[in-house]
């Protein structure tokens, strides 16, 4: 169920009590002190009609330049307080991310383009940026409006029920217009990412859109996107208008209100002229509180909208790890399915139905079968990366669902067609983090080798890598996944298409090394390459026993 994007934010401002406390500390006495001005003042005009200058007149004045200094003080404490907020809203938006992505359950992002999914983390400088309008200026702006309010009704009880009445206006005002504004922002923010997503489109497939420019599709397509987005965006203005419009209409009746009932007052005697240049002054502030409100509102929808698209990320299922199994036999794993079944939920036919296979641990095997046949499906599925419907799968003799997902994950090598070098150095992208040996880390470089490659390199292995090694030739590329699932000594071995890039000559080397005997991890492997069916000392054959999608 979709949280509401005000409890969102409430949420938020949960995490930082004691913070807020202070920030609202320092808006009340800030409040209270802006308002010694019009008293001061007050005071100072009926020591002038006096015509004498004395020294409770001295005191007065710097009375009032004291609660300035004051005011000054308060707002700088409230900056530093609201700034730790900032650094760490950013800090955890960072980390929330960082651990989410990697965790978020498969079936959730079959349809979603997981990097477009980071795009909303920029969502966390919108509300960097707007916290500290709505925690300081709003609460400045609104204890002033109520402390002003207060201060008049102690020249008049009248100023009560001219107060109640702005109050019940303001209401109205947000209960009426709020939910379509923030209606309107959620949707101009939709159109925003897509126009963004859009353009990364053409950014991955850049080459392609070069060779294709002269038919102007990636502009025809960007136009109608960018319409979309300046319609939406023209509706929110539209609600952010009558807001406008009602907050001035709303300001002019403050105001009247106000500058009547004050001058009535006089007329009738009931204040004085000193009392009257105060409300007058109490009257200025609250308008101009009301016009920082009115200025405000657009960063409130910005903020809430920010948190809907962060909260997007953060609600999407993370993969379950509630097993408690680990595994600690040596050698390799062994795995027994038992009619397996398994599909995608937008699709009526189920791809694998009923599947029944066993592997002996330590065994070599290649799954065979027609392209559609479900062979990188049986491997994701054995990887952890999709669950099965029904059925059961062993490893070792323990139900798959049992293991601690993180241990058993240690004990995998898993390498897809997928291109998955990251912006780091080489012996990053080998260990991802993993403590490896250098006399392990080199040997298995050496066998896929690498170690020419390396030793050609100025800083070896800590030679940087581009993005999906945008720089290096394909072979290269292929030998450092192979080395990642590798390294660590795994159980279980799970490829596809490893080594489709590398020459001939070394691809029989690197074959027989991984399917040496001398390694017991076992070994499941989908790939054309006739060689290593030489090696294999299991074939499964999934033509006859999985349905084609």
């Amino acid at each position: 169920m979709a949280i509401p994007p005000m409890r969102r934010f409430w949420n938020l401002l949960r995490l930082y009590k004691p913070e807020l406390r202070k920030i609202y500390t320092y808006a009340v006495f800030n409040g209270m002190v802006n308002l010694t001005l019009p008293l001061g003042i007050q005071a100072i005009i009926n020591y002038i009609q006096v015509g004498e200058l004395t020294s409770s007149w001295i005191v007065l004045v710097s009375f009032v330049l004291m609660g300035i200094a004051l005011s000054g003080i308060f707002q700088v404490q409230q900056l530093r307080i609201v700034e730790n907020i900032q650094q760490d809203i950013f800090t955890r938006s960072s980390l929330e991310f960082a651990y989410r992505i990697p965790k978020i359950s498969f079936l959730k992002l079959d349809k979603i383009h997981a990097p477009e999914l980071v795009n909303r983390f920029f969502d966390t400088l919108t509300i960097q940026k707007g916290l500290p309008k709505i925690l300081i200026d709003f609460s400045l702006a609104a204890f002033t409006i109520i402390f002003g309010l207060l201060l008049l009704t102690i020249y008049s009880p009248y100023f009560i029920i001219l107060g109640m009445s702005l109050f019940l206006i303001l209401w109205l005002i947000f209960q009426f217009t709020g939910p379509k504004g923030l209606r309107t922002s959620l949707k101009e923010s939709k159109h925003k990412y897509r126009v963004v997503y859009w353009l990364e489109e053409i950014a991955r497939v850049n080459r392609s859109f070069k060779l294709h420019a002269s038919h102007n599709f990636h502009l025809n397509k960007t136009d109608g996107i960018v319409t979309n987005y300046l319609n939406s965006r023209e509706n929110h203005f539209q609600v952010l208008l009558n807001q406008f419009r009602l907050f001035i209409g709303f300001k002019v009746f403050v105001a009247a209100g106000l500058l009547v009932l004050g001058g009535y007052l006089v007329f009738q005697e009931k204040m004085d002229i000193g009392q009257f240049v105060a409300a007058e002054i109490i009257i200025i502030l609250i308008i101009n509180s009301v016009e920082k409100l009115l200025r405000i509102i657009d960063i409130i929808y910005d903020v809430l909208t920010a948190l809907e698209k962060i909260g997007y990320v953060t609600d999407l299922a993370l993969d379950k790890n509630t097993g408690q199994a680990q595994i600690e036999e040596k050698g390799g794993l062994s795995i027994k399915a038992t009619d397996i079944q398994f599909g995608f939920p937008d699709e009526r036919k189920k791809i694998i139905d009923n599947l029944s296979f066993q592997i002996s641990a330590s065994e070599k095997v290649l799954l065979n079968g027609p392209s559609g046949s479900g062979k990188t499906l049986l491997l994701q599925i054995l990887s952890g990366i999709h669950r099965i419907e029904d059925g059961e799968i062993l490893l070792n003799g323990i139900p798959f669902a049992n293991y601690h997902r993180d241990h058993l994950y240690q004990h995998l090598g898993v390498s897809f067609p997928t291109n998955e070098l990251f912006e780091g150095t080489m012996q990053e992208n080998i260990t991802m983090g993993r403590k490896i040996p250098t006399k392990e880390l080199f040997e298995i470089i050496n066998a896929l080798k690498l170690h020419d490659y390396v030793a050609h390199q100025a800083l070896g292995l800590d030679s940087p890598i581009d993005s999906e090694g945008r720089r290096l030739p394909r072979s290269i590329i292929q030998k450092i996944l192979i080395a990642r699932l590798l390294i660590g000594q795994p159980k279980l071995l799970l490829m596809e298409d490893p080594l489709q890039f590398i020459q001939e000559n070394e691809k029989k080397s690197i074959v027989d090394f991984i399917m040496d005997k001398k390694h017991p991890w076992t070994v499941i492997v989908i790939c054309d390459y006739h060689y290593w069916q030489n090696k294999c000392t299991k074939i499964i054959d999934l033509s006859e026993t999985i349905n084609h999608a």
